[in-house]
């Protein structure tokens, strides 16, 4: 991975921009209210992003995302904050039309060719799934930020929500877990130059035909795996109305994120997704703190968790490989048992 001195201490320094604790949060948006005959969704149910509906046949996809930088590499770091923001288009089941560029940037102590590879990467990636970037704002900030504010399309009837899957469903997720605890690493000099690459590959591959393939797949549900952890989004899609069944040994996850957390690398963003989440969840005896940890750890830029009909999940799961996404079965929805998610261990 190409580096430039000056990000890679900026990074160092910096690390990852803290999201609000998921309580706090909803606590500052449960009073919030959107109301118009032509808004499909809005603030209601935590879902990924606003749509507005323009015609009978049209509806907008609105969100805006912005991470401080994970990798050493100007570019890479573009890549990542652009896919990360882009996602929550695809995971409403949208198609990305245009995206606003977000900057917050330190001028005084960077270069701006730094800045330009930044937005380089964001534009590629953009125009990896057909969108384009027409313009954006940029302030002057002690704490380096990057990201995109996204307008995508999709049909008001095929809208994906987050917290309407089907019992029966088959549950798949496109990306490993792990990210949170391995982009730690990563800023602590613990990883070796090869898996840094293969992690920053995986956060910067786009959900574009992940979701292009799960609405071939008639999915009853979706939401990307962000900031929440696994389980955070995963309570979100059963919305206390049906039980999330996990067999935890056919979760994908980086093995190198579990020595990681062994050793105490492990984001606060993952610790208080755990705290929140943990009373509704039922978790198997036999799960280790650092597997759990796996469970609850804060993404950036991960897969997209889909609800599909039992009958096309093979189907959806063997597109994606041929994709070259690395997808997964790794559990069902069954009629509430008590607990938003039980999360069993076969191995």
């Amino acid at each position: 991975m190409n580096t430039d001195a000056k990000l890679t201490k900026y990074v160092r320094a910096s690390g990852c921009a803290a999201k609000l604790s998921p309580g706090s949060l909803a606590e500052s948006t449960c009073h919030i209210q959107s109301f118009h005959k032509d808004l499909i969704v809005g603030f209601e149910g935590n879902e990924d992003a606003g749509v507005y509906k323009i015609n009978d046949d049209l509806a907008i996809v609105q969100t805006v995302d912005f991470i401080t930088p994970v990798v050493d590499d100007p570019y890479i770091y573009g890549q990542i904050a652009a896919a990360n923001s882009l996602s929550d288009v695809f995971a409403m089941g949208g198609d990305a039309k245009t995206a606003l560029n977000v900057v917050g940037f330190d001028s005084k102590n960077h270069s701006p060719e730094i800045l330009s590879e930044i937005m380089r990467g964001g534009q590629d990636k953009a125009t990896e799934c057909g969108a384009v970037i027409v313009g954006g704002h940029t302030i002057q900030t002690p704490e380096m930020v990057y990201g995109l504010s996204c307008t995508g399309f999709v049909h008001p009837q095929k809208v994906l929500r987050n917290n309407t899957p089907k019992i029966g469903d088959v549950l798949i997720l496109t990306k490993p877990l792990g990210m949170g605890i391995l982009i730690t690493a990563i800023k602590a000099d613990l990883l070796d130059p090869v898996l840094a690459m293969k992690v920053a590959e995986n956060l910067r591959t786009l959900n574009y035909k992940a979701s292009l393939i799960a609405r071939e797949s008639h999915a009853s549900a979706c939401t990307d795996v962000t900031g929440f952890g696994f389980m955070g989004h995963m309570r979100e899609m059963s919305a206390g109305n049906v039980t999330m069944r996990v067999d935890l040994a056919k979760v994908p996850y980086f093995p190198e994120a579990i020595e990681m957390a062994s050793m105490g690398i492990i984001p606060a963003g993952s610790h208080a997704n755990r705290d929140y989440n943990k009373p509704h969840v039922y978790l198997a005896s036999s799960i280790e703190f650092e597997r759990e940890m796996i469970l609850f750890d804060a993404q950036t830029s991960g897969g997209l968790l889909v609800s599909v009909p039992q009958e096309f999940a093979q189907q959806m799961v063997e597109k994606c490989i041929d994709s070259g996404l690395n997808a997964a079965i790794f559990g069902d929805v069954v009629a509430y048992e008590g607990y938003d998610i039980v999360v069993n261990d076969s191995n």
